[in-house]
């Protein structure tokens, strides 16, 4: 690890210089080395909060390396803006936090992802639809982004786990921490799956004043954000405006129009979200895409087992008709009908007339 992403991360982990602040030291004193060995009237003309200023002096009296080697401890990584391995998406909007903590991984499939929030307190109709609206997204690829929320974020977490795919959990809270605590088991499936990813350092308690913050992450590591069930008031409107205002498209699923938990969902169709009444909904917004129309192909693909690649392999170079199929991959009638379904269902083949198969996309 470089001097830079060691001072970087030290100047991140002290308590209540958050990004603004950061950039704004970074900006003045060109790297956080230099903030480090700052004079304290440089620093003082630069941090106008007293606490801050504070804070940073009693930061300069630790060794850098000890935060530093917790974080290895622990297995946290640590991705800087600059870095290559910072998400694509989340770099593009205009207040990324210049540092992410990551316990698990993120890979560069995660690209291609879409968020699901909703309430805290949602109806079992709203837990039903999230994991199912994120099983159904895994399956055709994308990554399900949440805020891992007791709740639709849960169940979002919880749909992409079943479909076997990838999930990223973003805290309002430092990454070793589990909130709530009920969701310590599934942030350990998370990260098994995925990530776990904050803003925030280490310890880093969950205050109600990081969770609109969070929320920018969560809507700018997405291609777009579905709004599962929310009220009026609920937090994940607050996702969907950070959407809007880094062009990202927004989805809601309608709900009962007497319930105060659907008013916020409701609302968003009525503004021009795009309703959501089954997954071709979210999907059609992306198949005109080139980029995402392969990058959706090939997450498919990757996610055959053997049989069903053996067979999308033969049928990709040509079309086949179900005598050459049965001939060359010499399983039972019923197996190659099981087969061809799947694969069909996933949109990786189309049937044509007198019984052939062909690749459904180039």
């Amino acid at each position: 690890m470089d001097n830079n992403k060691i001072y970087s991360i030290w100047l991140g982990s002290i308590n209540n210089v958050g990004a603004k602040t950061y950039k704004k030291l970074i900006d003045y004193f060109e790297n956080a080395e230099n903030v480090y060995r700052s004079n304290n009237d440089d620093l003082k003309s630069i941090v106008n909060n007293s606490r801050i200023y504070k804070n940073i002096l009693e930061a300069k009296k630790i060794d850098p390396y000890r935060y530093v080697n917790r974080l290895i401890k622990e297995k946290i990584d640590v991705l800087l803006y600059n870095d290559d391995g910072y998400p694509k998406l989340l770099k593009d909007i205009y207040d990324a936090p210049p540092i992410l903590y990551v316990k698990g991984t993120i890979k560069k499939i995660d690209d291609l992802s879409l968020a699901i929030v909703g309430s805290r307190n949602a109806t079992a109709y709203g837990l039903s639809v999230s994991e199912k609206i994120s099983y159904k997204i895994s399956k055709h690829g994308f990554t399900v982004i949440s805020g891992m929320a007791r709740g639709i974020d849960s169940f979002a977490h919880k749909g992409a786990l079943k479909a076997g795919g990838r999930t990223i959990a973003v805290l309002g809270c430092g990454v070793n921490i589990a909130y709530p605590e009920e969701n310590k088991k599934l942030m350990n499936e998370i990260i098994e799956n995925g990530a776990v990813i904050s803003e925030y350092p280490l310890d880093y308690l969950p205050l109600s004043g990081n969770f609109p913050a969070r929320n920018r992450i969560i809507s700018g590591l997405s291609l777009g954000v579905i709004v599962v069930e929310a009220g009026i008031k609920s937090g994940s409107l607050i996702t969907a405006k950070f959407a809007l205002e880094q062009g990202r498209d927004v989805f809601a699923v309608p709900g009962n129009i007497t319930s105060a938990y659907s008013k916020g969902t409701n609302e968003l169709i009525k503004q021009g979200a795009k309703l959501v009444a089954d997954i071709n909904d979210i999907l059609e917004e992306y198949n005109f895409r080139e980029d995402i129309k392969v990058r959706i192909n090939e997450q498919l693909i990757n996610t055959l087992n053997n049989d069903e690649r053996k067979l999308y392999e033969m049928i990709k170079d040509s079309p086949r008709d179900i005598e050459e199929i049965i001939d060359y991959i010499k399983y039972p009638v019923a197996k190659i009908n099981y087969l061809l379904s799947s694969l069909l269902l996933k949109g990786l083949i189309i049937r044509l007339p007198g019984n052939k198969y062909e690749k459904s996309f180039d």
